[in-house]
């Protein structure tokens, strides 16, 4: 059983009879894992929810999987609002989760403040990392950039106005990898390009989206990635609506629109998620250091859909930068300094 850093007389009487009573069923041994042998995995989603086609679906689907292989106990908490993160922790933890995992960069102040109250909690956080990281804290980090690089080779193939589009959620270091990559890709494969740059302040407003996108594509855009969670699914609906061409983000999204999604910069969050919870069922999970996923790791892409929209040729092309970032030929900008560097 974990406890909060209490300083009251009470809360301290109540610890020791606890030692003396005896440990409940979700009690922990010397080795931090739940002594019924049952793990018990808890997930903190974001505003975005596990049914946001993106992100927060894909972590869902890896802690599903694990469920499945590795007989563990999993609970799913999604958030409404951001100020809700600490308190949804809370609750996992307070029913004695061996690894609560927050989903998304917005919450990285939060866990870093469960960490320090709950020094013997497991805690993992998609999608950031601190420059001293906690030593019960795991990131799992993806090389974005990598994959929106991928998208930004077809896209630039591909646009016929010679104007594409980006349209990010909230504008932070870890959402200009996906810009800068994305640009970086565009301009590799067609310098005479123009890329219109958007960020949408929410990653839950697929309404906000949408108004973005129908301005984008009116003003001769016939391209658009979002980087933007739920409200980027906004932007798809439109590309549908519009007759014009869409990428999606994190997971395969073609689904969501077969003849428009020209292709998803795959960022393999289930992936990640389902790693380090098997690294925990193996008792090799190692606290305080990241765990980043890039194309070598298999942890970032395009899905097999991309095939049915987008020629051959340019297939092939993608296929042969993509060995060339493998074997450290082309490294790809993640920062708007390292994108400006490309192209002086």
């Amino acid at each position: 059983m974990k406890f909060k850093k209490l300083t009251a007389i009470s809360a301290a009487l109540i610890i020791a009879t606890v030692s003396l009573t005896g440990c409940s069923s979700n009690s922990k041994g010397d080795n931090g894992i739940s002594k019924n042998g049952t793990l018990k995995i808890g997930m903190v989603a974001d505003v975005g929810g596990v049914n946001d086609e993106s992100f927060n679906q894909s972590a869902w689907e890896g802690l599903q999987k694990a469920k499945e292989d590795f007989n563990v106990e999993v609970k799913v908490i999604e958030s409404k609002q951001a100020s809700e993160y600490l308190t949804n922790m809370e609750s996992l933890i307070d029913e004695g989760m061996d690894l609560v995992i927050g989903v998304g960069n917005t919450m990285k102040d939060d866990i870093k403040i469960q960490s320090e109250n709950y020094p013997d909690q497991k805690f993992a956080l998609v999608d950031e990392t601190y420059d001293d990281i906690p030593e019960n804290v795991t990131p799992i980090l993806f090389k974005a950039n990598e994959a929106t690089y991928l998208a930004g080779l077809i896209a630039g193939e591909m646009t016929k106005t010679n104007n594409v589009g980006f349209i990010g959620g909230m504008q932070n270091t870890i959402l200009e990898t996906f810009q800068y990559g994305y640009m970086a890709g565009v301009k590799e494969a067609n310098k005479d390009a123009k890329i219109n740059v958007q960020y949408a302040g929410t990653f839950g407003d697929a309404a906000k989206g949408k108004s973005i996108a129908n301005q984008m594509y009116g003003n001769n855009t016939d391209i658009i990635l979002s980087a933007a969670g739920g409200t980027g699914l906004g932007a798809i609906e439109v590309a549908k609506e519009k007759g014009k061409y869409a990428i999606g983000v994190d997971r395969d999204q073609s689904n969501l629109a077969p003849d428009n999604v020209l292709t998803s910069a795959l960022k393999k969050v289930n992936v990640g998620v389902y790693d380090t919870i098997k690294e925990l069922v193996d008792g090799t999970l190692k606290g305080g250091e990241n765990k980043v996923y890039g194309l070598k790791e298999n942890g970032v892409g395009i899905p097999e859909s991309t095939s049915k929209l987008v020629p051959q040729k340019v297939l092939d092309y993608v296929d042969e930068m993509v060995e060339k970032i493998k074997n450290g030929e082309i490294k790809v900008p993640a920062t708007k300094e390292e994108y400006e560097a490309t192209q002086k």
